[in-house]
């Protein structure tokens, strides 16, 4: 199924934790919603050639010997207050370590969501969603100052190794990288060290 993702505004007295349940809880069918830079993001249902070249990558970092990548937890950036920044579910990521006693504390208090610190690379695929992907979501790890960010973008037939990240101020929505490898989709994406260059011919149109 491809369709728009849906973002709703959200009041910032709300919780976007318990949000992000209500929202899960009332759904007719599965969704992950997600919440960045004030809205809640239900992404749209991915279709198989974003699926198989997602999990593709996950694999080839794997057999490249980095055994930290995966697929498929929630991770929570805060403010400097504490409160909640972000909820992210990345297409693919790589961790810095293991889940600590620490983190998984922080888990169970913030109902299922790990800290965004233990990421050392996002990765995004678009489906119909390439402007989130591109904007709020490419901004927030920036924001958090996770080192990698890596975009398949099957809307311009790009993919992009975003490294650098900066945050100018106090306002996550100013956050970027400041370095951008792109290649065109079919070509090697080379990555930053230590990790592999990858293979991008899974998402080329046929």
């Amino acid at each position: 199924m491809s369709v728009e993702p849906i973002m709703e505004p959200v009041m910032t007295q709300v919780d976007p934790i318990d949000l992000l349940i209500t929202f899960e809880e009332a759904s007719p069918m599965p969704i992950r919603p997600e919440f960045v830079e004030g809205s809640v993001i239900v992404p749209p249902q991915p279709d198989f050639k974003h699926s198989n070249g997602a999990v593709r990558l996950a694999v080839h970092f794997h057999t490249a010997g980095i055994d930290l990548a995966g697929m498929g937890m929630g991770f929570r950036a805060a403010h400097n207050d504490g409160s909640t920044m972000a909820l992210v579910i990345p297409d693919f990521y790589i961790l810095r370590r293991e889940p600590t006693e620490l983190d998984e504390s922080y888990r169970k208090a913030n109902k299922g969501w790990y800290p965004i610190d233990m990421l050392a690379l996002v990765g995004e695929v678009t489906s119909t969603n390439h402007e989130t992907d591109t904007g709020p979501k490419l901004r927030t790890p920036a924001a958090a100052g996770v080192p990698v960010y890596v975009l398949i973008n099957r809307h311009s037939q790009t993919a992009h190794c975003y490294t650098d990240p900066i945050l100018p101020g106090d306002d996550p929505t100013e956050a970027y990288y400041d370095t951008d490898t792109k290649v065109s989709l079919g070509k090697p994406l080379p990555l930053s060290a230590p990790y592999p260059t990858l293979d991008t011919t899974p998402f080329l149109d046929n």
